[in-house]
């Protein structure tokens, strides 16, 4: 097997199975394989596609279900905003969820953020195999990450992202549980909510949606077209049509007309709002000291990351003048180590480098160190509205005065 034949490997030492994952991920995304020769390469491939059409019937015939009432959606009285998105990872959805939350809560809302946590620490699989059997999950309540008022939980607990929101975000509870029916219900009846927002909820039918928010990539908006798990897309592109709004997220000023009219031939009446992921400073994680993006310029680092779209971080600092000395890549939600966190100090050091650089979601998994020879700052990054600002408000208000 050449290195033509597969993705390129894995730039740090990680476990077998992030190594595993990180190749999958590679090679799925592929759009070209004509250069692939390799017979297993192929095989696998084809047996992904298999696997890919099959799993695209059981999307759509549970479609089908919910729409003709055969399975049924559970209404729980108050506003339900779903944001999501079609894609596996990578749209940027967390700080779409924070401008959401922020805003409403503003506006006079009792706003809860409904999370699955995805890959929170969970309990052992002989006391979740218990907890099933019994029926006791249904009375379990659920991980309360933040209350509004105090934060409750750590990332590990809570997950990455519900640790993160509820640690950027005041009179906003932050909720995580893989029954939300149930969360929901926690957070209206225990804390007083009347807004609920659903994060990553455009596949979680089992909860009744009043307003669909879909997230779209400009930089990669459907992968290579295949549903999981030969392509990117959780579900077929056709479902565009379940949006009320649709978020471009990650322009560049890069004109995204082809991709909007690929968008309206699934979906003619949604609105279109177009934004991107503005940095804007930087927060030392041993100090929370905070330093203005000027900082960056000429700064020589080590860029630390382990999310699904490493790309954009790195492309990011370097066009905010950062040179980079090296790039460690772990997968998604990756939990670290602190002898990880040593090694890629000393690689700093060896690299004659001045600073380690990573993102606001992986500073929640870094273990904390007595000493740092060398200062670890993540970049904080919310969202700006480029276009359709008008939209935003306008759901606002649909949110709530309905």
């Amino acid at each position: 097997m050449t290195s033509d034949e597969v993705p390129e490997r894995w730039t740090v030492k990680n476990g077998r199975r992030e190594q595993i994952e990180k190749f999958l991920v590679d090679l799925i995304q592929r759009k070209d394989v004509s250069r692939i020769h390799d017979r297993r390469v192929l095989f696998l491939l084809w047996s992904l596609r298999q696997l890919s059409h099959l799993y695209s019937g059981v999307m759509h015939l549970r479609d089908f279900l919910y729409r003709k009432g055969i399975l049924r959606h559970h209404t729980l009285g108050c506003q339900v905003i779903s944001i999501g998105n079609l894609t596996v990872g990578g749209t940027g959805k967390t700080p779409v969820v924070e401008v959401f939350a922020r805003t409403l809560q503003q506006k006079g809302r009792k706003v809860a953020i409904l999370s699955r946590g995805y890959k929170k620490e969970e309990p052992p699989l002989l006391q979740r195999l218990t907890a099933k059997l019994l029926l006791q999950e249904k009375h379990t309540p659920p991980r309360v990450v933040s209350d509004g008022k105090t934060l409750l939980l750590d990332s590990a607990m809570g997950g990455d992202e519900p640790y993160m929101l509820a640690s950027n975000l005041t009179d906003v509870a932050v909720l995580v549980d893989k029954d939300r029916v149930k969360s929901g219900r926690y957070a209206i009846s225990r804390l007083g909510c009347d807004t609920l927002i659903l994060d990553d909820g455009l596949q979680y039918l089992y909860m009744k949606h009043r307003v669909e928010i879909v997230l779209v990539d400009s930089r990669n908006p459907f992968g290579n077209g295949y549903v999981l798990p030969r392509g990117i897309l959780r579900e077929s592109i056709d479902n565009l049509r379940k949006a009320d709004y649709i978020f471009i997220t990650k322009c560049n000023g890069v004109d995204n007309s082809s991709l909007k009219a690929v968008i309206r031939r699934f979906n003619s009446k949604a609105e279109m709002i177009e934004c991107r992921h503005q940095p804007r400073y930087l927060v030392n994680i041993s100090t929370t000291v905070r330093k203005d993006l000027d900082f960056l310029k000429g700064l020589k680092a080590v860029a630390v990351s382990g999310i699904a779209a490493p790309d954009g971080f790195e492309s990011t600092l370097e066009s905010l003048g950062v040179q980079l000395a090296s790039r460690i890549r772990y997968a998604d939600h990756h939990r670290y180590t602190q002898q990880q966190i040593i090694e890629a100090i000393n690689k700093a050091k060896v690299d004659g480098a001045q600073a380690i650089l990573t993102t606001e979601k992986d500073a929640v998994r870094f273990p904390r160190l007595d000493r740092m020879d060398v200062p670890v700052y993540f970049l904080r990054v919310d969202i700006e509205l480029l276009s359709g600002t008008e939209d935003f408000h306008a759901c606002i208000s649909r949110i709530c005065f309905q």
